[in-house]
């Protein structure tokens, strides 16, 4: 069976502007409209501020002006409006949305819901809603996010999970999440990214490794990786690096050992 969004997307022409549609390309009217106070009052603007449009900044704009009226939308067929309503309803109204056909109605659930309830969505079909809760959650619930099959999913918990939780992630098939690690996992675990495949992972050890271990660096093939190490290493690890292939390293090696009167 076919979501609303896909009859929505089968029955919506390309957005005009200024047209005023409802999500069945139906012309809006105030005329018919169950919202005549709200007009009166100043709170709906027809083309700007409409629960029947089609446009999602509308229907935004409706809720944020009247969102005591979100609750009566929660089973609306349009999921644009759906998840709206779901934006500013009560949290005690929600619940019937968690099993919502609509992933941008259940990442929207997720966003608000308390912790102790979002950890339900973790294994949600969608990745969209998975990366919600991946913001969302912290420490070890974050686990099985760190080992989703989804590359956005595991970099959204990677960027939220604690130093101590990155390990998990050293080995993953994305440079991105590598390089999340290199960037904040501790200092006496940077040994374990050394000799990454991706020079740009390794780069981000040889900024942060402590000099004492930067020597399992200091034969990289990659320029930039040896120039950091080398404006980084003990003066007495610099001899090295006089016979080093590019100038650029060979120049740094020797001024640094000319400032500390060395050969």
């Amino acid at each position: 069976m076919a979501t609303d969004r896909e009859r929505a997307e089968v029955a919506v022409q390309p957005v005009v502007e200024d047209e005023t549609v409802d999500w069945l390309g139906n012309p809006v009217s105030c005329r018919d409209c169950a919202h005549e106070d709200n007009r009166r009052a100043g709170m709906c603007d027809l083309g700007r501020v409409c629960v029947n449009d089609r446009r999602g900044k509308r229907i935004d704009r409706f809720f944020a002006a009247n969102p005591l009226q979100a609750e009566r939308y929660l089973g609306h067929p349009y999921f644009e409006v759906r998840t709206l309503a779901a934006k500013y309803a009560s949290l005690f109204r929600l619940a019937p949305l968690v099993q919502d056909p609509e992933p941008d109605v259940r990442a929207m659930v997720a966003l608000r819901l308390p912790k102790t309830r979002v950890r339900g969505f973790v294994a949600d079909p969608d990745r969209r809603v998975r990366m919600t809760v991946a913001r969302r959650l912290d420490g070890d619930d974050l686990v099985p996010l760190l080992h989703d099959p989804d590359y956005g999913v595991r970099l959204a918990a990677a960027r939220k999970a604690p130093p101590a939780l990155l390990v998990r992630v050293i080995h993953d098939e994305d440079a991105d999440i590598r390089r999340e690690a290199a960037r904040r996992i501790d200092e006496h675990l940077l040994t374990a990214l050394a000799a990454d495949e991706d020079p740009t992972v390794r780069l981000i050890v040889a900024e942060r490794m402590r000099p004492e271990h930067l020597k399992l660096l200091a034969a990289d093939e990659d320029l930039r990786v040896r120039f950091t190490v080398v404006e980084r290493s003990p003066v007495e690890e610099l001899a090295r690096f006089l016979d080093d292939p590019e100038d650029v390293v060979r120049e740094t090696a020797r001024q640094r050992l000319d400032e500390a009167g060395g050969v």
